[in-house]
């Protein structure tokens, strides 16, 4: 248990956790970049699977870290604003692709990030 206290006391949970978000904006921004460069590179960044698998990661590691810092510090904020930002992340997966999507998309990466930041400053 102590591990777990020191892991979110230290803010890596939601460290790891808005490394991801940033993975994921690079992932939406390359995706755009070879759509229009390379269009059969794009089918793989594009397959429905890689953004599902990263949806599910997101809501593990959002769970993990933003409801430890519920406990840790008893803050609700950093964890409604993340799970705002995992809604607008599921939402955009049921927009086709396109710009839309991937505004959306960011948009909740943002978000979620945002809570995740906020989740390591009130335990600080």
């Amino acid at each position: 248990m102590s591990s777990s206290i020191s892991l979110q006391r230290d803010g890596v949970l939601d460290r790891f956790a808005i490394g991801l978000s940033g993975l994921c904006v690079v992932h939406c921004l390359a995706s755009a970049l070879f759509l229009g460069l390379f269009a059969s590179a794009a089918g793989a960044l594009m397959n429905p699977l890689f953004h599902e698998v990263g949806l599910m990661l997101a809501i593990g590691f959002g769970a993990l870290a933003l409801g430890r810092g519920v406990l840790t510090h008893g803050y609700m904020m950093p964890s409604a604003i993340g799970g705002l930002g995992l809604g607008v992340m599921m939402g955009a997966l049921h927009l086709p692709h396109g710009g839309g999507e991937m505004i959306w998309t960011m948009i909740g990466v943002g978000l979620l990030a945002l809570g995740h930041d906020l989740n390591r400053r009130a335990v600080s």
